[in-house]
């Protein structure tokens, strides 16, 4: 078990003006024991930080440390980690026994009866002692993960790196799946970094979720303060599924307050109480984006039935019904249709008129170049839980 340190880590393919970052000024501690997770669109950079701290990939500038000894110039081999890759990488023409024993075969000096009793209690672990005799290309999707993963648990290492491996497996194995390396992480408590676009695989199985974008850390804290106290708006219309609800607006003074008003259609606005725009010094003028979760959008059936200064009209476009939940594609008149989720009782007409509010208390606000000045739950920007962001 061990810590791993990325240090001022930068990446770059090329050089000169046609060269490319893949990854900008990387700086994560992940703690010795701790789960975290890479997540970003494609092209962030999460697949590239992963194969520099295995070794597969050189580091232009910056430090990589495993137990604290930089490993820079360390073969893959003599890092002591154990990666599990996306397409299982398992040899065909091996037995199941053979496959979680290579490994150890050559990059131990541990015995045949030594190694054997590994690979049997890794099977075990797995739940694929059954399958040792076999070849891969008898088991299913999943038993092939389950055997990627044995082969890695087999050689004991200090850290365990995932390069996304249920993106090749139906939606029901990816839950049971995720769940079964959260709970075998939890009980070999070894340091793991985890690479997914999944949002829910990164919510349900990180201790501290790390999102980067265009090769930058956005933010690393645990899950669920990324999701209620994202750093700034790009985080916030990333994590989360459906993803936030945006309004861009122009920071109005009135009597009662500062009325915020959409730049593309001035029939929609938002009343903010004038204390909370005073608090974070909001100016009349300035352009200011709203972000509201869908779950706490309040759509009412009857569109005459709401106070004008804190919602405003919008059309149903679709509605899909989830079971314990719907969900509800409105039409705002903005550029962005937003999404509401509603009790699955709720089910307007496509097409109908309805009303959108939402309370302030939930109400995320960032400034024009991405900030976040108030997010879910305070009354302004002064949450500071979260440990990393990008400058």
């Amino acid at each position: 078990m061990a810590s791993v340190t990325i240090e001022d880590v930068t990446k770059m393919y090329g050089s000169g003006d046609g060269g490319i970052v893949a990854v900008s000024d990387l700086d994560i501690d992940i703690r010795d024991g701790e789960f975290v997770v890479l997540v970003g669109p494609s092209g962030c950079g999460k697949s590239t930080t992963l194969r520099m701290v295995a070794g597969l990939e050189s580091i232009t500038e910056g430090t990589i440390s495993i137990g604290g000894e930089v490993v820079n110039n360390t073969e893959p081999r003599d890092r002591d980690i154990a990666m599990v890759f996306q397409n299982y990488a398992l040899y065909p023409h091996m037995t199941i026994r053979e496959n979680i024993g290579f490994g150890l075969r050559y990059s131990s000096d541990l015995p045949a009866d030594e190694r054997n009793a590994r690979v049997e209690a890794a099977a075990e672990t797995m739940d694929i002692e059954d399958l040792l005799d076999s070849k891969p290309g008898q088991l299913s999707g999943g038993q092939r993960q389950r055997v990627a993963l044995g082969r890695a648990i087999v050689r004991e290492p200090q850290a365990f790196l995932f390069d996304e491996p249920l993106s090749n497996l139906d939606a029901k194995l990816r839950v049971k799946m995720r769940t079964e390396i959260s709970r075998l992480q939890s009980e070999l408590g070894v340091t793991s970094i985890y690479v997914t676009h999944d949002q829910a695989e990164a919510m349900t199985m990180g201790d501290r979720v790390a999102v980067l974008d265009g090769g930058e850390l956005q933010q690393l804290a645990p899950p669920q303060e990324v999701y209620d106290h994202p750093t700034n708006r790009f985080v916030a219309g990333f994590i989360g599924s459906p993803s936030m609800d945006f309004l861009e607006t122009t920071v109005e003074r009135t009597g009662e307050g500062r009325i915020l008003v959409s730049r593309s259609n001035e029939t929609l606005s938002y009343a903010l109480e004038r204390s909370t725009a005073d608090r974070l010094g909001i100016e009349t003028g300035s352009d200011l984006t709203l972000g509201v979760r869908p779950e706490d959008v309040d759509v009412s059936g009857d569109p005459a039935d709401r106070d004008r200064r804190t919602s405003f009209e919008a059309t149903v476009d679709v509605v899909e019904p989830m079971g314990s939940d719907n969900f509800l594609t409105l039409d705002v008149g903005g550029p962005e249709s937003w999404s509401a989720r509603v009790d699955s009782s709720f089910v307007p007409e496509e097409g109908s008129q309805v009303g959108v509010a939402f309370d302030e208390s939930v109400l995320h606000l960032f400034a024009a170049d991405g900030r976040t000045l108030k997010s879910k739950g305070t009354g302004d920007g002064s949450y500071h839980g979260t440990e990393a962001i990008a400058a």
